[in-house]
């Protein structure tokens, strides 16, 4: 019968992905990166890993992303399934993570995600609430 061939998900590519792809531009681990978008922290994204419901929720954000790509980058970023399946192996992968630091991201990324801050007009604190921070950026309910 049919058989799914699942890719072998790499948290190290990943991590290079995270970058290059741009997902750095709104999207922060360890608080490095854009505070546009929601925060891919792995400690807050839960045990059980399905690449398939990670893929889910961002379909659903799709809209949203592209807009903001297209502002950013002029244009859609396209991931193949393999680099899918990396980037969500990194964002679920704490020690991949610790290993993330301002220094992954290459100088010529920088002042994009500045201008991407600032043309949002530090815009995170009215969607604050829905991504479970206070208008400070604590975490909140954390032990």
């Amino acid at each position: 019968g049919m058989r799914i061939r699942l890719p072998q998900m790499d948290p190290t590519r990943g991590r290079k992905l995270f970058v290059s792809k741009g997902c750095i531009a709104c999207h922060a681990i360890n608080g490095v990166g854009g505070h546009d978008a929601t925060a891919l922290d792995a400690h807050t994204m839960g045990w059980e890993m399905n690449p398939f419901e990670f893929s889910a929720k961002m379909w659903s954000m799709a809209p949203f992303m592209i807009a903001a790509q297209e502002e950013a980058f002029g244009e859609q970023i396209v991931f193949t399934g393999n680099e899918l399946a990396d980037i969500i192996a990194f964002v679920h992968d704490e020690n991949e993570q610790h290993r993330f630091s301002e220094a992954d991201i290459p100088p010529e990324i920088m002042p994009m995600m500045r201008h991407l801050h600032e043309a949002a007009g530090g815009g995170a604190a009215e969607h604050a609430e829905e991504l479970g921070h206070d208008a400070e950026g604590e975490k909140e309910g954390e032990n």
